[in-house]
């Protein structure tokens, strides 16, 4: 089903579901979490990089620019086969979406062939398939809905006040043209950002803002916290406070109810105290195992640990015998014994 937005959001309604006292927020976000969702379920996506190095952007995060010494190789478009291997480890692991990513300003057309074969052999493992290629045209975005891409990854980043001081290789302007491209060529959206790369809550506020007012609003939403890598501009970008990550969360859920709220890259540093409130703030989508481009992820094992002790279950699954059925709200009456 694709998303529609009912209520307006301009950017100081959201500032003040931000100000809102947490456990407020939480709550809110809960009701709208549960008004659409199961919430003991987790949609697992995995992801891999299938063209690492030598971007021409200059985006202050990002490992893979070629504009910072970092130590990562540039490599070549990975073999359509190998791409397959990994998709079908996925599968085995446990995702049911399978993103591949490529360190491009924008792919060349003579790459959309070698493009089009991956789409059409992950599907034909049965997982949902997600690309990231940089800026499209509207005749490249045509051709990769013909080869059956499910869902296309394009973020903002931040808010479009912050934005020139992360990136001055790409205008704001460029990336909603490309996502333009993408709803119309008939593909979801995957659109999110990243906090913690010094913005203000004001901005972040701004970025959701953004995100929602998209008609309709993206079908995906990550939600990226700063992996700060030695040698990129934002190396020493300061600490974020955890509590405002569990708010960005909470609020991208209430202001795009239906959307999957992703918790992404950053997920590993958060501990799995934060992840347990991001979950009850409304995330319901996280990147699993492999490696998430080239930083690193939580591995499978740990991730199964936590649902087990969270009692959260991945997508697909058959739910446990006293799980809510989605879109409930469900509470459970605990009889306390005296203390002694």
């Amino acid at each position: 089903m694709t998303p529609t937005q009912t209520t307006s959001w301009n950017t100081q309604r959201i500032q003040t579901l931000l100000d809102l006292p947490l456990p407020e927020l939480l709550w809110q976000a809960q009701q709208v979490h549960r008004a659409h969702f199961d919430p003991t379920e987790i949609q697992l996506s995995s992801l891999l990089s299938i063209k690492t190095g030598g971007c021409a952007e200059d985006c202050a995060y990002c490992p893979q620019s070629a504009h910072y010494d970092v130590g990562v190789t540039a490599g070549k478009l990975m073999d359509v086969d190998a791409v397959l291997a990994h998709a079908q480890a996925a599968k085995d692991a446990g995702a049911g979406r399978f993103c591949m990513g490529a360190a491009w300003r924008e792919p060349k057309d003579r790459d959309l062939d070698k493009i089009a074969a991956i789409v059409r052999g992950v599907k034909a493992l049965g997982l949902q398939t997600c690309m990231t290629l940089g800026m499209l045209t509207a005749e490249q975005a045509q051709r990769l809905a013909d080869a059956g891409l499910d869902y296309y990854n394009h973020n903002l980043d931040t808010s479009p006040e912050f934005y020139g001081r992360i990136i001055t290789t790409r205008t704001y302007q460029e990336r909603l043209d490309t996502l333009q491209h993408v709803r119309a060529a008939g593909m979801a959206v995957c659109c999110g950002g990243i906090v913690g790369m010094g913005e203000s809550r004001a901005d972040r506020a701004a970025l959701l803002a953004e995100l929602a007012a998209l008609d309709p609003y993206p079908e995906s939403v990550p939600i990226n916290a700063l992996v700060r890598v030695a040698g990129t501009p934002l190396e020493h970008a300061p600490d974020l406070d955890p509590f405002e990550f569990v708010r960005t969360v909470a609020a991208a859920r209430i202001v795009m109810p239906r959307a999957w709220v992703r918790l992404s890259a950053g997920r590993k540093e958060l501990g799995d105290g934060i992840q347990a409130l991001c979950f009850l703030a409304g995330a319901n989508s996280i990147f699993y195992g492999d490696t998430l481009l080239v930083t690193g992820n939580a591995e499978v094992e740990a991730d199964r640990a936590l649902f087990s002790r969270l009692g959260l279950r991945a997508q697909g699954l058959p739910p446990a015998a006293d799980a809510p059925a989605a879109g409930s709200v469900t509470r459970r009456t605990i009889a306390l014994q005296p203390e002694n």
